[in-house]
């Protein structure tokens, strides 16, 4: 037996409600992931940011006792109090630039984004388009 038309209208309105919801329900799902991802990619970068800090502060100490090492080490070769530490004062300068520029390509790079929920979420926009089409 045909439906009615109020039944019919009444099956649609209802059809209409469930997607909605169940689009409701994906977008914060999706929300939800994009959360989770940023949140360990940050939890990630916290960490080596922790590391690379605590390896700078020994690095640092270690590295002024080497530098005083060379800075002797050439003043007895060359015989000149000043020209060991002149030396060793230009390979610093050298290499404070050379890392500046290095750490200047590696952070103009941006903060990190969510690839796999927007990923995710491009698939779904193609499947619900798909199926609208149909």
């Amino acid at each position: 037996m045909p439906a009615e038309p109020g039944e019919r209208a009444d099956s649609l309105a209802a059809a209409v409600t469930e997607v909605s919801e169940k689009l409701g329900l994906l977008v914060r799902e999706e929300i939800e992931l994009a959360k989770t991802e940023m949140s360990q990619k940050v939890s990630i970068l916290a960490r080596g940011a922790a590391a690379i800090a605590i390896g700078a502060v020994f690095g640092v100490f270690a590295l002024v006792f080497v530098l005083l090492t060379i800075a002797w080490g050439l003043n007895v070769i060359i015989g000149s109090f000043w020209w060991g530490f002149a030396i060793v004062m230009i390979l610093l300068v050298a290499l404070t630039i050379a890392a500046f520029l290095f750490a200047w390509r590696k952070l103009k790079a941006g903060p990190p984004t969510p690839t796999l929920a927007i990923d995710e979420a491009k698939k779904i926009s193609a499947t619900v388009k798909s199926g609208v089409e149909d």
